[in-house]
């Protein structure tokens, strides 16, 4: 492993604590930049992490009937500084800043009525003949809202808000680093208590009740403790004839020599975390097994190596290859890396399903956060996957993440 990706390094621009002020207005001013390049008088957002990202305001997870019908939406105008916030949740706009005359009661936008009443007030918004971009609608937003359609297409808010996210403010770095720090010190409490007849159940609940100590505010991913089989054969059947991963928590009882996948991710003032490692249940590698992490080592290497801004998304998964002869080190319907930010998998995304072109087309660039999740499947014996989280620079990258490899991997 490249000297150093043990040590977690905070940059010297990133602040230690998140200056809300500053990131707000970072984040808005970029959003309408984005606007003004596609020509949009207003953006429409209903997406949860979209409308977080505009207003800075957050609020509890519900369960999705309620979360759908109950969302809060935003409207961002090109010649506000501040968005506008419809919401249900009051208490939501705590500590954003918004004005008071930009906080407006719930609008349903599942209900043709509460389609209809968006339409009105947004047209008090909007100058005549406006337009308008939209992330999601519902089909009574597209029945009710005659400015979805008023151009003959949709325009595609969607776009200036993963634009406007996939470079990451110095204070969203930090707030990124808290939440990874969260993740990381649940997951040794986790690690102490992994042991034979210990249920993956068991493993969740020390992970929640330990994170929320520490401060999360959201368990966005259940945590997987996976037991990866011996061979692919002996696992579920896929569409895709890939590994059937990741598979639910049940109340099984791991077992001496147990290799268990580890993928989990939760919020911390709307800063998602992700961390991944694999785990022996119980027991020393064997040679084998070390091989397995050996490879995995030989492949991170690899892509770190080409990592920096600059370089197509292509040039770390031909890196990956390179190392495993041609093989593609990753699973099918995941990608090699992804971007982390305000969701736990946004911006950008290599090695995805989305194909060889858009690896070939797409860069990154200094400021992204990147996840990389190769793996090293070795049938007969499982295999190994991990996550390393790093920051691009202009010459490369730093890490930011420090937690060990044990039980598996030794740092040797």
């Amino acid at each position: 492993m490249p000297a150093g990706l043990m040590e977690r390094v905070a940059p010297a621009s990133v602040p230690s604590t998140v200056d809300v002020g500053a990131m707000r207005a970072d984040r808005i001013a970029k959003v309408r930049a984005n606007m003004a390049d596609q020509g949009l008088d207003a953006l429409v957002l209903l997406g949860n992490t979209n409308v977080v990202y505009a207003t800075g305001a957050t609020w509890p997870l519900g369960d999705p009937g309620r979360a759908n019908f109950e969302q809060p939406v935003a409207v961002v105008l090109a010649d506000d500084e501040w968005p506008h916030l419809f919401t249900p949740v009051p208490d939501s706009i705590d500590g954003c800043g918004l004005p008071a005359d930009h906080v407006h009661p719930a609008v349903y936008l599942d209900l043709d009525e509460g389609a209809r009443s968006f339409n009105r007030r947004l047209a008090e918004l909007l100058p005549p003949g406006g337009s308008v971009g939209v992330d999601e609608w519902t089909f009574a937003m597209a029945r009710e809202c005659a400015w979805l359609r008023s151009s003959g297409r949709i325009r595609d808010g969607g776009k200036v808000i993963s634009k406007s996210k996939v470079i990451k403010t110095p204070d969203e770095i930090a707030g990124i680093r808290e939440a990874l720090r969260i993740t990381e010190q649940a997951i040794a409490v986790v690690e102490k208590s992994l042991a034979s007849g210990v249920r993956q159940i068991d493993l969740t609940a020390t992970f929640l009740r330990a994170v929320f100590e520490a401060g999360a505010d959201a368990n966005t991913l259940d945590p997987i403790w996976q037991v990866m089989p011996p061979t692919m054969e002996d696992g579920p059947w896929t569409t895709h004839g890939d590994l059937a991963c990741p598979l639910l928590t049940t109340e099984r009882e791991l077992q001496r020599g147990d290799v268990l996948w580890v993928d989990t991710s939760i919020t911390h003032r709307g800063f998602h975390s992700d961390f991944g490692r694999t785990w022996i249940v119980g027991d020393e590698p064997t040679a084998r097994q070390e091989a397995q992490f050996d490879r995995w080592q030989e492949i991170m290497t690899a892509v770190l190596a080409v990592t920096r801004s600059g370089a197509a998304y292509a040039d770390l998964t031909a890196a990956a290859r390179s190392v495993t002869h041609g093989h593609t080190p990753w699973m099918s319907h995941f990608y090699l890396g992804h971007g982390l930010g305000i969701d736990a998998a946004e911006m950008p995304f290599v090695g995805s399903d989305l194909g060889q072109a858009f690896d070939d087309s797409h860069r990154l660039e200094a400021g992204m956060v990147l996840v990389l999740e190769p793996l090293v499947w070795d049938d007969g014996a499982a295999g190994y996957r991990a996550e390393e989280v790093v920051l691009i620079t202009d010459d490369g990258w730093e890490p930011m993440t420090d937690y060990h490899y044990d039980p598996f991997g030794r740092t040797r």
